[in-house]
């Protein structure tokens, strides 16, 4: 199994969970920033962990993050999917209303979305690490 860990960062807190979840899956997986991500290679992993903070309102990064996954939203189907990010204030909505989109389109999240406020803590990093050895061996 081969895993893509995507995400979006702001102030590095995404950023670091998405490192924890590659730390977990080992050498089969690659870590990318969205920007730097070829869609056209969607159909070369098997899993996807896709990481975005919550931004203005509790929505996803909107300029970035949020166009790239509704145009690939639909090339997701049969992968195993795990959303993750980090927030600062609300209670974790942007997280509900992205595992809703999901489920909506029928992809197959293997967890609740895995959210920290601010900075990460060492259990929610274990549990990243976890996934990501679950994403690559189930």
């Amino acid at each position: 199994m081969k895993l893509a860990v995507i995400y979006w960062t702001m102030s590095g807190n995404t950023k670091i969970m998405a490192q924890a979840i590659k730390e977990g899956a080992k050498e089969d997986c690659d870590i990318f920033e969205v920007s730097s991500f070829d869609t056209n290679k969607i159909s070369q992993y098997d899993a996807f962990a896709f990481g975005c903070p919550a931004m203005g309102a509790e929505t996803l990064e909107e300029s970035e993050f949020e166009p790239f996954f509704n145009n690939i939203i639909s090339s997701l189907n049969n992968k195993k999917i795990l959303l993750f990010g980090s927030y600062d204030w609300g209670d974790g909505e942007w997280m509900r209303s992205w595992e809703t989109l999901c489920k909506d389109h029928g992809l197959n999240l293997i967890s609740n979305g895995i959210i920290a406020n601010l900075e990460p803590s060492k259990e929610i990093l274990d549990n990243l690490k976890e996934l990501g050895n679950f994403l690559v061996n189930q």
